[in-house]
């Protein structure tokens, strides 16, 4: 019961227009055609010239062959990650060019972009706080916290942290 599991990874972009556009074309890239899902803003914030209902953003959550995908994404940031980045229950980075994934290539319609990673951890028996019916709570020795997800990523997937 005390299993770590890798939930899911979020994959995220953001922009505006055109800029969205070729985000969407990024994520359908790396995870071979998956469709993303745009986001839009609630509120309208001028000082950015966004108004509300806007998309700004797109993103693509994966369930499936996780680990070959964090491998790729892991080999793209050099295996590295700090201390600050992994929080309760999850972790994430910023991957600045695309390009650096391995097997990837650019691409014209795409240009040069970046985007973010983020992956969540589970333990057995969380379906009982997210169920409908019979709804219970969990205690907090069910969290994941840094020390665990840091073990569990040198274990796995050989990265090292750094940072205090």
């Amino acid at each position: 019961m005390r299993e770590i599991k890798i939930e899911k990874v979020v994959l995220s972009v953001g922009g505006m227009g055109e800029e969205l556009e070729k985000g969407v074309l990024l994520l359908k890239k790396i995870v071979d055609g998956r469709k993303p899902a745009k986001m839009k803003t609630k509120k309208r914030i001028p000082s950015w010239n966004v108004r509300a209902g806007a998309e700004v953003g797109a993103v693509l959550t994966v369930r499936k062959n996780i680990k070959e995908l964090l491998n790729k994404l892991f080999d793209a940031i050099g295996r590295k990650l700090k201390k600050k980045q992994i929080s309760e229950n999850h972790f994430s980075f910023g991957i600045e060019e695309y390009i650096e994934i391995p097997g990837m290539e650019y691409d014209r319609e795409i240009g040069i972009r970046g985007f973010d990673v983020t992956v969540v951890f589970t333990r057995a028996g969380k379906r009982v706080k997210k169920k409908k019916y019979k709804r219970g709570k969990i205690p907090s020795r069910q969290k994941i916290g840094k020390e665990e997800i840091i073990d569990f990523l040198k274990e796995n997937f050989n990265v090292e942290v750094i940072g205090k």
